[in-house]
């Protein structure tokens, strides 16, 4: 039997970090949740990440795809906050990124990682990005760099 799982140490991946500048005092917690998981943890040299900010958490799809098809980087993380309002806008917003960040995934060979809190309550939101329920930007940093070492066991 041939088991295939990914490590996360990967040295000489370039990574490329999609992040939306709305919600930002819960976005930069997430930002260095990642970058501390992809430098201490990954072992990723500091000038192979690149941080790209977009306006929102809608314009990450778009964004996420175009660095996805450049062909320059080996994964992709998505990250931004979505916080529940007293409108449907969370449900429009939330399901797009949801539904474009998911896409690029699964039409393109670069790993993508999805870090995109969706919460009921801002209180939620600071939890998720380095509190009481850990740092999802760390845990989707962790998810690409594991992913970049499955993709590439698989194709071997």
């Amino acid at each position: 039997m041939k088991i295939i799982e990914g490590v996360i140490t990967t040295p000489d991946a370039r990574v490329a970090i999609a992040i939306a500048r709305f919600n930002n005092f819960i976005n930069g917690s997430l930002l260095q949740g990642a970058s501390d998981a992809l430098k201490r943890i990954g072992q990723v040299a500091d000038d192979n990440i690149t941080v790209v900010w977009v306006p929102g958490a809608y314009e990450l799809p778009l964004a996420v795809r175009v660095l996805a098809n450049m062909g320059k980087y080996d994964a992709v993380i998505a990250l931004g906050t979505i916080i529940r309002g007293g409108t449907a806008h969370f449900e429009y917003v939330a399901g797009e990124a949801i539904s474009g960040i998911g896409n690029v995934a699964l039409n393109t060979e670069v790993p993508v990682a999805f870090g995109v809190l969706t919460t009921e309550s801002i209180e939620q939101a600071i939890e998720r990005a380095g509190t009481k329920a850990g740092n999802k930007g760390a845990e989707a940093a962790l998810t690409a760099l594991e992913m970049i070492n499955v993709i590439k066991a698989i194709k071997a």
